[in-house]
């Protein structure tokens, strides 16, 4: 049997956008393709399993028949065999099949039923509908996605990550929303560095690739791969219903079932509590909030003590159109003693006056930030501006309290077409200095708090760091040579010129 390759999953997936492709809008691609590739899978898979009991010795009624015999349930109208019959109204079909395979697996509830196979809005008039959905029922019917067809264990989690990098791009700004580029999730979770039985969350989780690389990471250390029991819990929250669905699909197909995504806005209404209702408390924090987010929920903030008990802003309410300072203080509360976030914000939180300064230095005071680490520009999709990687620790080693690391990457990049992008050489130079605490020049420097205070709390990394391109040494003498090379070489351009005038007879 000839396996599916992860190039050929790659090219069919991105041959299906091709069919949906000037039918409906590119930003609603992801729904519709996800959908299709995780119905599609739960069916295989399903059939797979399915045929092993039967192999077992296991009736044929019972093993089609029992949910205890299978990691996830399908009912007989979702599974393809069925969904590929359908000719006329396909879209109901599709809807049906999603409500049924949910309510007999909990643990998907909401997962499918958002995506409306039936939607006008965005599939078109039914005409159109049902060729395009007839269209993707095709497609997918031409690839097996049981676990025997593929070539490796964790192909469609990996392909799931690049249709969702793909589609990022594709939607330009709002595809910041949803994913943050592999490379600097790398980045932050070696310099997190969790380890086999920490719990983790991400509080604005988007598509849920920091959890799922922070599980990768703990998996490699105790020699174990994505798909197998990891010894690691995960927790995220997303507000954004569709990416909250994309979060679950992408985390299931990594093989993490046991990972808990809730819906909902972490500032508004925090839903990652404990059974006594407060915030659950983590060894590591790792986020990408939506950058100074305008109306975050300034006025609920205010009343957090009093009305949920969970007396995150303790330092101050940021400003109500510039919510980087909530995220930040939210990811605090939520560290346990020896807790470390790291979380992707904006420059403007490192100088920024008025409230957010305040925040800063109440923040500073404590001695909560252990390093500052500029990026590049370019690397987040839909945006150029650089940003940084807050490290917070509740407890700092000894050695390093009362001190903070400053690290000047924005030149840590290989130039790629339209972007920028952290290579392997970039990240490994970045961790290694923030494991060492060495001072490099014009890249790393360890700064007192006594001189941040005497910066008045600015934590800008100019300051800091010289982080001017130094000019290049000048040699006097062979910069003279080309001076008067330039000037012979005129004055015998001007001879020329004199000559051809006289000739003309403009010059006496």
């Amino acid at each position: 049997m000839r396996k599916l390759t992860r190039d050929a999953l790659n090219s069919h997936l991105w041959q299906a956008a091709d069919i949906l492709r000037g039918s409906i809008d590119s930003s609603d691609y992801k729904g519709y393709i996800f959908g299709f590739l995780f119905l599609k899978r739960l069916s295989d898979r399903f059939e797979e399993e399915a045929k092993e009991r039967i192999a077992d010795g296991l009736p044929t009624d019972i093993a089609y028949s029992d949910p205890d015999e299978h990691e996830f349930f399908v009912p007989e109208r979702a599974r393809w065999e069925n969904i590929r019959k359908a000719t006329t109204d396909i879209g109901s079909t599709l809807n049906k099949a999603c409500e049924e395979l949910e309510d007999a697996n909990p643990s998907i509830e909401g997962v499918l039923v958002n995506i409306d196979f039936n939607s006008e809005s965005r599939l078109g008039d039914p005409k159109n509908r049902e060729v395009v959905l007839a269209g993707l029922i095709d497609h997918f019917s031409r690839i097996d996605l049981s676990n025997e067809a593929l070539s490796e264990p964790d192909m469609l989690g990996r392909a799931y990550e690049y249709l969702i990098e793909y589609f990022a791009d594709d939607a330009g700004k709002k595809g910041g929303e949803f994913y943050t580029p592999h490379q600097v999730v790398n980045l932050m979770v070696q310099l997190l560095d969790p380890a086999p039985g920490m719990r983790i969350s991400d509080p604005t989780c988007g598509s849920g690739g920091m959890l799922i690389q922070s599980a990768e990471y703990v998996g490699a250390k105790e020699g174990k791969r994505l798909g197998e029991p990891i010894n690691v819990t995960l927790h995220g929250q997303e507000r954004n219903l569709g990416t909250w669905a994309i979060a679950k699909m992408n985390l299931l197909l990594h093989g993490l079932r046991d990972a808990r995504i809730e819906k909902g806005d972490t500032i508004r209404n925090p839903r990652l509590l404990d059974a006594e209702g407060n915030l659950i408390l983590y060894d590591r924090v790792i986020a990408n909030p939506p950058f100074s987010l305008d109306k975050w929920g300034a006025t609920e903030a205010a009343g957090d003590a009093e009305r949920l008990g969970f007396n995150r802003f303790r330092y101050g309410i940021p400003a109500k159109n510039i919510g980087d300072f909530a995220f930040v203080q939210h990811m605090l509360a939520t560290l346990n003693h020896n807790g470390v976030c790291g979380v992707v914000m904006p420059h403007g939180v490192l100088f920024r006056g008025s409230g957010d300064g305040r925040i800063r230095k109440a923040i500073l005071e404590e001695d909560f930030i252990e390093a500052v680490v500029g990026l590049p520009e370019n690397l987040f999709a839909g945006t150029g501006i650089p940003a940084i990687v807050l490290i917070l620790k509740r407890n700092k080693a000894p050695e390093h309290k009362g001190r903070i690391l400053f690290i000047h990457a924005s030149k840590e990049f290989e130039e790629r077409t339209k972007k920028a992008v952290l290579a392997p050489n970039n990240i490994r130079r970045i961790v290694e200095t923030y494991r060492s605490w060495d001072e490099i020049e014009r890249f790393s420097r360890v700064v007192s708090m006594a001189e941040v205070e005497e910066n008045d709390f600015n934590l800008n990394i100019s300051r800091y760091i010289d982080t001017l391109e130094p000019e290049a040494p000048i040699d006097v003498e062979v910069e003279l040579g080309k001076l008067w090379a330039a000037e012979e070489a005129r004055d015998q351009a001007a001879s020329r010129m004199n000559a051809i005038l006289k000739e003309m007879g403009y010059v006496g």
